[in-house]
């Protein structure tokens, strides 16, 4: 079972992380390391995982609401939430969110991962692609393995940076980006950086997916706030 089963550690301190992914590798799983919960959420549209390891304290989402996101989203992927909030209390509200397994902090590597392979073994998972190689909003579909878009204006190869925005936009669907977030996320940039380059972005996205660029309903501007995603946009 384990030998190039792919695991999702969603860890944000380095020494934790930097050890866990030792030891699993040790083991003959593939791991994937993010350190956000809006970076594993984006890791789960593109590619299939057979258990998420999640941390709970994280910046930005933590990882209850990851938890929450994915049963809300009919994904059924196992969880092993992994935390140094250990009261019963703590576990009883992880595993109300549809976390399958729950293991407080400091734990014994042994047991670790036990746990992990007694998921595996009853998820009996095998390797496959995503159910969701596509995302689709109106008429639009992209390829999340080829990085294509076919919309109304014709195919298009999008680009690297283009994808990641994208991504971070579907896994925060529905929700007020800022500024900042986005020249963080997407281009590495400090927040407070002064450019026009993410303006320039979501122009070129409302013009390959809206069908009328100057009164865009998938990629709308909230004033003094950001930008914000929505998929289904009422009358669509």
């Amino acid at each position: 079972m384990n030998h190039e089963t792919p695991l999702l550690l969603v860890e944000d301190e380095p020494h934790i992380a930097q050890g866990l992914i030792f030891n699993l590798e040790e083991e003959g799983y593939q791991v994937t390391h993010v350190e956000t919960g809006e970076q594993a959420l984006e890791q789960l549209l593109k590619k299939a995982y057979a258990l998420i390891i999640l941390d709970l304290s994280l910046p930005g989402i933590d990882g209850l609401e990851v938890c929450d996101r994915l049963r809300s989203q009919g994904n059924q992927i196992p969880i092993l939430i992994l935390t140094a909030r250990g009261t019963e209390q703590d576990r009883i509200t992880g595993l109300s969110k549809g976390a399958d397994d729950y293991l407080a902090k400091p734990f014994n590597l042994k047991e670790f991962l036990l746990r992990v392979a007694g998921l595996l073994r009853r998820a009996n998972w095998q390797p496959s692609s995503p159910e969701n190689k596509f995302y689709t909003f109106g008429s639009n579909q992209i390829n999340l393995e080829t990085d294509q878009a076919v919309t109304d204006h014709g195919t298009i190869q999008l680009t690297e940076l283009e994808m990641k925005m994208l991504l971070l936009f579907f896994a925060r669907e529905g929700k007020v980006l800022s500024r900042g977030e986005l020249l963080k996320e997407v281009w590495g940039m400090s927040p407070k950086t002064e450019t026009r380059t993410l303006d320039n972005f979501v122009v070129r996205l409302r013009k390959y997916f809206e069908i009328d660029p100057t009164k865009p309903r998938y990629f709308r501007t909230i004033r003094g706030r950001g930008y914000c995603f929505i998929q289904n946009p009422e009358g669509n």
